[in-house]
């Protein structure tokens, strides 16, 4: 969060945590970009915050609150309050359960493959209103098509991205595999590994797609030890994800931590990936 946006809304989780008496000697950051991820000292609340115009926290707390009813390996909202959304300054905050971090820091790719398969038969069992994948795309074919929103990015790049979104998600869509509820975004850095198991967080990004998608986000590894693979198709949305977080890189509103060195070193890595399979 860009200015005084990430101070403010450390003081909104923290005044709506005592408010609902959780006590907050000390928060925390957990981590920090468009939205900012707190642990709240002692009463050891996570409490997630985004600006309310995001409107996309009550959809993540619904999710998680029917994922969890299936038994789905998902982060718990904290018990000791409303379920919902509260709102502070122009901030929207949800309070969620803090798992100490247990275990190696590194996941096995065959205990990450079981998490992730386990959260994906859970969803199966949802019939939950979520975006298409494709309208992702979609999303990083808008910020591409305005300059204004990606003024830092040179025409070729610009072209390169656009060239490579159009193709691959074509590729994907022709090959009609078979869709389901993904997560969206099951990287590392969504997986939490704690006393009560493998948790995944972060459910905002939740979409209707092939599981390959979800695959593409996590370590190449896992892919191996997940059942019945496409292994074309998810070679397609490995490539097809690398283009679309290039692209979320390159907006000028962008807050995610060393954004601008990754989208450079993301291109550099989506045109060896390219050349490679040409």
């Amino acid at each position: 969060m860009q200015g005084t946006a990430g101070p403010r809304a450390v003081l909104a989780a923290r005044s709506i945590a005592s408010s609902l008496r959780l006590p907050v000697d000390d928060v925390i950051v957990l981590h920090e970009s468009n939205k900012l991820s707190l642990r709240l000292v002692p009463c050891e609340v996570m409490a997630r915050v985004a600006p309310v115009t995001e409107q996309v926290a009550l959809f993540e707390i619904e999710l998680a609150q029917q994922l969890a009813a299936v038994g789905s390996p998902v982060a718990a909202l904290e018990p000791r309050v409303e379920p919902r959304v509260y709102e502070r300054d122009d901030f929207a905050v949800t309070l969620w359960t803090y798992y100490e971090p247990v275990g190696p820091e590194v996941v096995p790719p065959a205990e990450y493959a079981d998490a992730l398969e386990r959260l994906h038969a859970g969803m199966r069992k949802l019939d939950f209103p979520t975006p298409h994948f494709t309208d992702r795309v979609e999303d990083a074919h808008q910020l591409l098509a305005s300059p204004e929103r990606t003024p830092e990015l040179a025409d070729d790049d610009r072209e390169l991205l656009i060239t490579t979104l159009r193709r691959l998600e074509q590729a994907v869509l022709e090959r009609r595999p078979a869709e389901q509820l993904l997560h969206g975004e099951p990287h590392p850095g969504n997986l939490l590994n704690t006393k009560d198991g493998l948790l995944f967080i972060d459910l905002e990004t939740c979409c209707r797609g092939p599981i390959e998608f979800d695959l593409a986000h996590a370590p190449d590894e896992v892919s191996e030890h997940y059942p019945n693979v496409d292994h074309t198709l998810l070679r397609d949305c490995r490539l097809l994800m690398l283009a679309m977080i290039t692209t979320w890189r390159w907006d000028k509103a962008d807050d995610f931590p060393n954004g601008r060195h990754l989208a450079t070193e993301w291109l550099t890595r989506l045109r060896t990936a390219l050349d490679a399979n040409n």
